[in-house]
């Protein structure tokens, strides 16, 4: 158990340090991208074929990042029945900020305060999408280092992606993951891989201090992204032949020898795109192919240069089919949070590494290399592998890790529809009110799932109060009442349910194959 080792008698390299556990969080609530795009006037088919979306989770004014971020950490640690007093590290990426000083993990910090445990290192990490693989780099490397004291970390990434009307609007979403961190995990990230790409770049960014929204160069981001990608394949493919030079293996690396791969998700046609992009790039480095294989008939974009492919139709269309396969084998599965909640910002690429787990039994993800690519403009990526252990016996860490997201779909389907008018009306009351002193917030606590945090109010001081729908497993007990003012925990009684669970809808396609 980490935590109960003395510091001097810990390995130097603690062993397959990686992800021990997850639990997603998103909102109760969600548009129908369908219904979205007869209200926008725009096209049949504009987001739901041309960006792959069938549904977008959001938020009322009762739920903020402090919320999010708090009603995950308090599911991964009853879930996994863990103490805070076994937590020595926590960090946070998000970029949904509403303090410029105060971070996120400090609020979080109220959730330890009956353990007692107040050693707790890390704090907020921001840049845009790429803030959750930072921190989780963040905790990993505490536990590799001098610095671990046996106890595990703990990463949260969680976001509110919310956009002005307009074309950007239905690519939002809202949500939240926490990853546990700790030596012996069934998901390791496997050391000395990892491409990274940063440079300087407006493609997406947040300067107005009182909005939510962002600025945006469409165009520009989609080609910030895709060349990321390509360099820090480019730098991983070289890692990992270097790797296995030392080993005394001569191979060369191609998409093949990922068993899965999980991206960054703005919306999910790009993910397809994505995967298409690099085929191409194993293709460029190929040999002449023969009329058969993976690149036949691909012979005639052999002198390219990808520089000049990011907005070319015909090379994204002939490799987007001739990745088909590869899209169905190893990516589609981890589009369902993505296609049916929307892009969470820092938790998506997580929530894709969920959806992935979710949706594949312990024995086919044993012994299997995923490889993860995030990606947060200004700009800044890292493309990076975990290897799963190859122990998937009944009650190993890798079965309860996927036991514990199997009612990902469920939680999913049993959310509430609402109309997209009902959604802009929300989106203009968060617009007003999100950055105000003595606000006290219009939505339905009714309408959240059981265990969920919320804002109570907003002070003059803007000193922000939160409180807890009762858990399913405590019913009837009251809400757990918290301040960022107070350091006292009240339970009370409740004479009604705080909160009931949404009835169930029907499930959309996890994603499309057309373009538009």
């Amino acid at each position: 158990m980490p935590g109960s080792t003395p510091s001097s008698c810990l390995p130097q390299w603690p062993n397959d340090v990686g992800i021990i556990a997850l639990e997603v969080y998103f909102p109760s609530q969600f548009v129908d991208q369908t219904e979205l795009e007869e209200f926008d006037g725009v096209s049949a088919g504009k987001y739901t074929i041309g960006l792959g979306q069938a549904r977008m989770g959001f938020c009322s004014d009762r739920e903020d990042i402090n919320s999010l971020c708090l009603t995950v950490v308090q599911r991964l640690m009853e879930k996994n029945g863990l103490g805070f007093d076994s937590i020595g590290r926590l960090e946070v990426g998000t970029e949904t900020i509403i303090d410029k000083s105060k971070s996120v993990k400090t609020v979080l910090m109220q959730l330890f305060e009956a353990s007692g445990n107040t050693d707790v290192e890390g704090i907020d990490t921001t840049n845009a999408c790429y803030g959750g693989t930072a921190a989780l780099f963040n905790a990993v490397n505490w536990v590799e280092s001098s610095s671990w004291d046996g106890r595990y970390a703990l990463v949260v990434a969680g976001d509110i992606a919310v956009y002005a009307s307009g074309s950007a609007r239905p690519t939002g979403g809202a949500g939240a993951v926490a990853m546990l961190v700790g030596p012996d995990a069934p998901l390791a990230l496997d050391r000395g891989l990892r491409g990274t790409h940063m440079t300087h770049a407006y493609d997406f960014y947040k300067p107005d201090m009182v909005s939510e929204y962002p600025v945006v160069d469409g165009k520009q981001s989609i080609e910030c992204y895709l060349s990321a990608l390509d360099r820090c394949y480019s730098v991983y493919r070289s890692k990992i032949h270097a790797q296995w030079q030392r080993a005394g293996v001569e191979k060369s690396f191609s998409l093949e020898d990922f068993s899965f791969l999980a991206f960054h998700s703005p919306y999910c046609k790009l993910v397809q795109k994505s995967l298409a992009r690099l085929m191409l790039n194993d293709f460029l480095v190929s040999s002449p192919s023969s009329q058969t294989g993976p690149f036949a008939d691909l012979e005639a974009f052999r002198d390219i240069k990808l520089a000049d492919t990011y907005f070319d139709r015909d090379v994204e269309k002939a490799f987007m089919k001739a990745s088909a396969e590869l899209f169905e084998k190893k990516t589609k599965s981890s589009l369902l949070i993505s296609n049916q909640n929307g892009n969470m910002y820092t938790p998506s690429v997580y929530g894709c590494l969920a959806s992935l787990i979710a949706t594949h039994s312990p024995q086919q993800l044993a012994g299997q290399r995923v490889g993860l690519f995030s990606y947060g403009s200004g700009l800044a990526a890292t493309l990076y592998s975990i290897s799963v252990t190859e122990d998937h016996t009944p009650g190993s860490p890798l079965d309860k890790l996927v036991s514990s997201l199997c009612d990902l779909k469920a939680r999913l389907d049993s959310r509430r529809k609402v109309s997209p008018n009902v959604f802009s009306e929300t989106m203009k009351l968060r617009e007003e009110t999100h950055h105000l002193a003595s606000y006290t917030p219009h939505g339905s606590v009714e309408e959240l799932f059981p265990g969920t945090w919320y804002l109570t109010r907003v002070d003059d001081k803007h000193r922000r109060e939160y409180a807890r729908c009762a858990n399913i497993d405590d019913l009837p007990e009251a809400r757990q009442t918290m301040s960022n003012t107070s350091t006292e925990h009240i339970v009370g009684h409740a004479t009604k349910l705080p909160c009931v669970r949404a009835s169930a809808v029907s499930p959309g396609e996890v994603v499309s194959n057309g373009d538009h």
